[in-house]
């Protein structure tokens, strides 16, 4: 915790239950924490609002990065393309529609830049085991060799660091409630519609981790 004190920490965040609760965490573990966003065409870039309104009030300087001019080299995802999102579960098949391609190792290089233009040591990311089976660029093997990567691509070592890499939704909820994280701030929905869709994979697992963890989502739903 010492240690931690005076390092500056890279936060990917989307705006997410999972990126809420690590940026809460890293901000409580005593870092002086740079939260970083993505435009990257998502359709449900609502996230980013959230996003936005949660740094402000935290008081941390909130960088929001317009990449969508690469949306066309995204195709064939669900979340960017103009394809149905899928309703169900993670564990389905018809989920992996939902993967942007390369998505994590874009976004995790543009934010080791970040890290070490801005003299930050750490890179957080919000991986965790509900991920593993449809998103490759959430998986240990692919944690483990981005870290070992980002420790030597430049003169200043950087760190992946993945808090709930291991951890369900469920366990990730259940920690951020005992931080008393008001997950109302968190928006989750692949649709960027008023209110939360409640079916796709995203509402689907949240949905889920609330009921588990015996806690009424806060976020309204269609």
């Amino acid at each position: 915790m010492e240690e931690s004190m005076s390092q500056k920490a890279v936060v990917i965040y989307s705006g997410g239950m999972d990126s809420f609760t690590v940026l809460n965490l890293a901000v409580k573990e005593g870092y002086e924490v740079l939260p970083l966003s993505f435009n990257y065409g998502q359709k449900h870039v609502k996230e980013l609002e959230y996003a936005a309104n949660v740094c402000k009030q935290l008081g941390l300087q909130h960088k929001v990065v317009d990449i969508s001019a690469i949306n066309s080299l995204l195709a064939g995802s669900s979340l960017t393309d103009d394809i149905d999102i899928p309703e169900g579960h993670y564990e389905e098949e018809s989920m992996k529609s939902t993967v942007v391609p390369n998505r994590n190792m874009m976004l995790l290089s543009m934010a080791v830049a970040y890290a070490i233009s801005s003299g930050a040591n750490k890179v957080f990311y919000g991986a965790h085991s509900g991920d593993h089976a449809i998103y490759p660029d959430c998986r240990p093997e692919f944690v483990e060799k981005m870290k070992a990567v980002c420790a030597i691509a430049d003169y200043q070592p950087v760190d992946i660091v993945t808090p709930f890499l291991n951890n369900s939704k469920i366990e990730i909820l259940t920690a951020g409630l005992k931080m008393g994280l008001d997950y109302g701030q968190s928006w989750t929905c692949y649709n960027g519609r008023e209110k939360a869709c409640g079916k796709c994979g995203a509402c689907t697992e949240r949905l889920e981790a609330f009921k588990l963890n015996n806690v009424q989502d806060p976020l309204a739903y269609e």
